[in-house]
């Protein structure tokens, strides 16, 4: 009788480990998961934040000024444009702070040019897309020059690019490990039970008869994990929000709810894909064997 319960506190701790293992693991893909999309959104918000200045020729019309709008509008690589007059730009307060005197009573005209601040998207952090559309605006009829800060925007998108990567690399190799662990720490709880399936074997219990009670059992200890993950996720998400509002937003608690439902996804079908590797491991294991393993 003592040997019983024994065995059955054994088996019960085990899954009760293996189940505290998974949720840590889970929950600890779903925060990578979301501090790497929180990294790709900034790295976006960095590759538009390019602007190109395409200033015009003085004596431009408005039909001229017109097309050279719904040309650049119509390139892919413009995300949004915004015409600035000469007159606007000459009545700004910090460009004025910058002369002592009214620039119109030292030049006696304005020598500025309207212009359109064009604001690109993600695509300008292809430097040679960026150098085709850069010809294509400045070499427009009625367009003086085309200008941007390229030898800056050109090591903005290699340091980007060279972060992206870092993260892309160490997210797999999180992945990896944390795959390795889960399946160590399921086989491990499986192990307890081996005497019990090769015992179920003998009796002439089939293959899919001794594997389905360890399935089901996989299903709510995934379920199990997925919610404790999720759990644990919240209250650092909670935490997170109250030191830094601005990632409250409504894309980032859509986001929070994609990697809560991913985890709980994930705890099942993990759970049950390393349940049946391991649980067929020891139905196809000779029963001689067993107790070498």
């Amino acid at each position: 009788m003592k040997d019983n319960k024994r065995l059955k506190r054994r088996v019960r701790n085990s899954y009760i480990v293996s189940t505290v293992s998974m949720a840590l693991v889970l929950f600890l893909l779903g925060s990578v998961g979301y501090l790497m999309t929180a990294a790709l959104r900034v790295a976006r918000t960095l590759q538009e934040s390019v602007t190109v200045t395409v200033e015009l020729a003085d004596g431009v019309d408005s039909l001229r000024r017109g097309e050279i709008e719904r040309r650049l509008r119509g390139d892919e690589m413009v995300r949004d444009i915004e015409f600035v007059s000469k007159q606007t730009k000459i009545g700004d307060a910090e460009f004025r702070h910058m002369f002592e005197n009214e620039i119109e009573e030292v030049l006696g005209e304005n020598p500025l040019n309207d212009s359109f601040e064009v604001h690109l998207s993600a695509e300008s952090a292809d430097s040679v897309r960026l150098d085709a559309f850069m010809a294509k605006a400045g070499g427009m009829r009625g367009v003086e020059r085309a200008t941007c800060p390229l030898p800056m925007i050109r090591r903005m998108h290699a340091t980007v690019n060279k972060i992206q990567l870092v993260l892309a690399v160490f997210a797999a190799a999180l992945l990896a490990i944390s795959l390795i662990l889960l399946s160590n720490t399921i086989r491990l709880s499986i192990y307890s039970k081996r005497y019990l399936i090769n015992t179920m074997k003998l009796v002439g219990a089939t293959k899919w008869f001794i594997m389905r009670p360890f399935l089901a059992s996989s299903v709510w200890q995934g379920l199990a994990a997925g919610a404790g993950a999720s759990a644990l996720f919240g209250v650092a998400l909670y935490g997170l929000s109250a030191a830094l509002p601005e990632l409250t937003t409504l894309a980032a608690m859509t986001k929070a709810m994609i990697i809560v439902g991913s985890m709980m996804a994930g705890g099942v079908a993990l759970a049950l894909l390393f349940t049946a590797v391991s649980v067929n491991r020891f139905v196809d294991m000779r029963s001689d064997k067993i107790h070498l393993y």
